[in-house]
């Protein structure tokens, strides 16, 4: 009777270490799946939509290209330069014609309503007489901006958001006038236009 009460008594004890051992695992699993979604929600969020900086910076080209080509009259224009982030990319186009303080805003306007019709959304405006701004943002998370500066010329600057890391090449977009390679800073404005540069001294 005591040899049949040891037997039952070990083969409990084993079956509860087993039950034990599989609860153990299985919550084991659990607990490791959620990690990976978590961390592949994370990764996802940080990188938003999968494009590396290069294809980034493209779309920042792109951006820039669409709204130099609306601008009526035409603009010389000429590349400014190139910054990288630990993520994101800016990419800058320098207008080398002048615009005169009696056409600036004119030329905002003109922008500003480029971008309302391409569906970014106005995020600032600076409405300073001498260097006046528009600040505006994509549904999926680019900047775009343009400011007027010092001897009245303009800038335009496209930011991306986070991207995959990778190498940025120089921006495939040619310039309508003179490349300025290798120069830096940018001369002032020295393109005259019937129309922009009216009444410019």
């Amino acid at each position: 009777m005591r040899r049949r009460f040891q037997i039952v008594a070990v083969t409990l004890a084993v079956g509860f270490a087993l039950s034990a051992c599989g609860s153990e695992n299985a919550q084991s699993g659990a607990n490791t799946s959620t990690t990976a979604t978590k961390s592949a929600k994370g990764t996802e969020g940080t990188k938003g939509n999968g494009m590396d900086m290069q294809e980034a910076a493209d779309r920042a080209d792109s951006m820039l290209d669409a709204v130099l080509k609306k601008i009526d009259p035409e603009v010389q224009w000429a590349h400014g330069p190139t910054t990288k982030g630990s993520c994101d990319v800016t990419r800058r186009r320098t207008v080398m014609t002048i615009v005169s303080a009696d056409r600036r805003q004119g030329f905002l306007d003109q922008v500003e309503q480029f971008w309302r019709a391409s569906d970014y959304r106005i995020k600032a405006k600076n409405n300073d007489t001498e260097f006046p701004a528009v600040y505006a943002v994509t549904k999926d998370g680019f900047g775009i901006s343009v400011s007027i500066r010092a001897k009245g010329q303009a800038f335009f600057e496209a930011d991306t958001p986070c991207a995959k890391e990778s190498k940025v090449a120089d921006s495939a977009s040619k310039p309508n006038g003179p490349a300025y390679k290798g120069v830096y800073p940018l001369p002032g404005p020295n393109v005259r236009s019937d129309y922009w540069s009216a009444g410019a001294s």
